[in-house]
């Protein structure tokens, strides 16, 4: 089997799914417990806390941990509303955002909210004068992902916060989930970033499981109430095994980044440059560093993009259309329709996403498949 689907998901790392079993049967005890075994489980969770702080360079009370991404960027964004309604009701984002932001603003905008939607250019990338342009005085948030998940492109978050350095009551927001692993922190992280988003099935770490960082300061609604777990901020007893797990994965994630993502980004020139040799293939990824090292999009002209992931399956090789979270529903690539690609060409995309675990050898294997589903559609066609 050759898994090309990792911006959907990854395979839980074998030592990480060992520290969740081990945690889970050893440190069962609910960290709010006063007794022995909740003290245990707090110890632990409070180290998976300070763990994760040390790898992305923030202090340990800037983390909160949530179920995963979709939570981490409802949290901050409703959050945001909830807690600065009184200072304006105005939000700016992106129209390539994930769903998670997307669909969260639209929720939003029924309740009475303003939004403005930045557009990006062919190559799928904003403009940081149009974020600037949008800025009102009612504006509260800007939110913004680091890296698209359909196309792979860098957004260029260090421009936008050195404009908002001058708006320093406005929430900023980086939905970071495409970033572990991939050698992009000199890229994306920023002094002036509030809040970001992280999920654990996106580096090998379990489902179900996340964090934000929340700078010191920076106040956001809870959107789940209880019992006051995570400093009062999102309640529910933590998943401790999942937290612990999840640290390690990041850990393991971001060891050894550099050389995994050259790897990464090799493997997409590899496919890259054998797709420029196909009449009827177009790529609407690039090379240059403004797109992320594991995501290259394209499409064969006339095929459906599900029925090239059909294709690969029989070839015991699995990729997606573009975003995992659509492709079930039909819906038609956010990104691409963005970026003003017709609607047929759009509908034939699919995506391929590495990590650190491919090789050179899979993408041979991979580029073999792909000119036998080529030649067979050029025939049909």
């Amino acid at each position: 089997m050759i898994y090309f689907d990792n911006s959907a998901t990854t395979l839980i790392e074998p030592t990480v799914l060992k520290t969740y079993q081990k945690v889970s049967q050893d440190f069962f005890g609910n960290p709010s417990s006063l007794h022995h075994l909740g003290d245990q489980a707090q110890q632990i969770l409070n180290s998976a806390r300070q763990q994760i702080a040390q790898i992305i360079n923030c202090q340990t009370d800037e983390i909160y941990f949530t179920s995963g991404g979709s939570e981490g960027d409802n949290w901050v964004i409703k959050g945001t509303a909830l807690e600065k309604r009184q200072f304006g009701n105005h939000i700016i984002t992106t129209n390539v955002e994930h769903p998670a932001v997307s669909n969260a603003v639209h929720q939003l905008e029924k309740l009475g909210f303003e939004v403005t939607y930045v557009p990006v250019d062919k190559s799928g990338h904003i403009n940081p004068q149009d974020v600037q342009a949008a800025i009102r005085p009612e504006t509260i948030l800007v939110s913004i992902m680091a890296v698209n998940n359909e196309v792979g492109a860098i957004q260029p978050i260090k421009s936008v916060a050195k404009i908002l350095q001058d708006y320093p009551n406005i929430h900023f927001h980086v939905d970071a989930v495409q970033t572990v692993g991939k050698d992009l922190a000199a890229q994306i992280q920023d002094p002036r970033i509030d809040f970001m988003t992280f999920s654990g099935h996106k580096f090998h770490g379990p489902r179900g499981v996340g964090f934000i960082y929340a700078k010191n300061g920076r106040r956001i609604a809870p959107l789940i109430n209880g019992g006051g777990q995570e400093d009062n901020r999102r309640s529910g007893t933590e998943n401790t095994p999942a937290i612990v797990a999840m640290a390690r994965a990041l850990r393991l994630a971001t060891q050894d980044q550099v050389a995994q993502a050259k790897l990464q980004n090799h493997l997409r020139q590899m496919l890259y440059q054998h797709l420029q040799n196909l009449d009827n293939a177009v790529v609407f990824s690039q090379l240059d560093t403004s797109f992320a090292p594991h995501i290259l999009c394209f499409a064969l002209r006339g095929v459906r993009g599900e029925t090239i992931v059909h294709a690969f399956e029989q070839e015991d090789i699995y990729i997606s259309t573009t975003s995992a979270c659509s492709s079930r529903k039909g819906v038609e690539p956010i990104t691409l329709a963005a970026m003003h690609v017709p609607d047929q060409l759009a509908t034939s995309a699919v995506r391929v996403s590495l990590d650190a675990n491919n090789t050179i050898s899979e993408m041979q294997q991979f580029i073999k498949a792909l000119d036998k589903i080529y030649q067979h559609f050029q025939v049909l066609n």
